[in-house]
């Protein structure tokens, strides 16, 4: 299925601020009560699916194999406010001897080698990737709006 795309970004823009972003990525799931929960998550970007890890026995990890739908947002706190938001499908896989964990220490920490990421590594048989098909791309851009601001 081909993701849709909404916004003033072209395709290759949104593609361009997702690999080489590093703000959390924002991601909504249903809960058991039927509202949705926001999490923050490390992500990668492989320029057709966002991935992240989280433990097997997360909470986030448990409503993503009740229900598969998921919102996403990617976006800086500060002005001027710019980002890309979408929905999606999630897949839940092992990540296979902690390979994307890794990627996202590399990524966001610069190394594994701190003691967060060998304590991360330490468990990382228990990690499970997710991977998000994007369904729907919705980009914003104010920059040139608040400029003067």
């Amino acid at each position: 299925m081909a993701t849709t795309l909404k916004g003033p970004w072209k395709r290759d823009q949104v593609d361009h601020f997702l690999t080489n972003s590093q703000f959390p990525l924002r991601l909504a799931c249903v809960a058991e009560d039927g509202f949705p929960r926001v999490v923050s998550v490390w992500y990668g970007y492989d320029g057709s699916r966002l991935r992240c890890v989280s433990h097997r026995s997360s909470k986030l990890v448990n409503l993503l194999q009740r229900c598969d739908r998921v919102g996403f947002e990617l976006a800086p706190n500060e002005p001027p406010y710019h980002g890309v938001r979408g929905q999606g499908i999630a897949r839940l896989d092992a990540d296979a001897d902690g390979e994307v964990l890794g990627q996202m220490l590399k990524r966001y920490l610069g190394g594994t080698e701190s003691k967060l990421g060998e304590w991360l590594l330490s468990r990382s048989d228990d990690e499970v990737l997710i991977t998000i098909e994007p369904l729907r791309f919705f980009s914003w851009d104010y920059r040139e709006r608040m400029a003067d601001a």
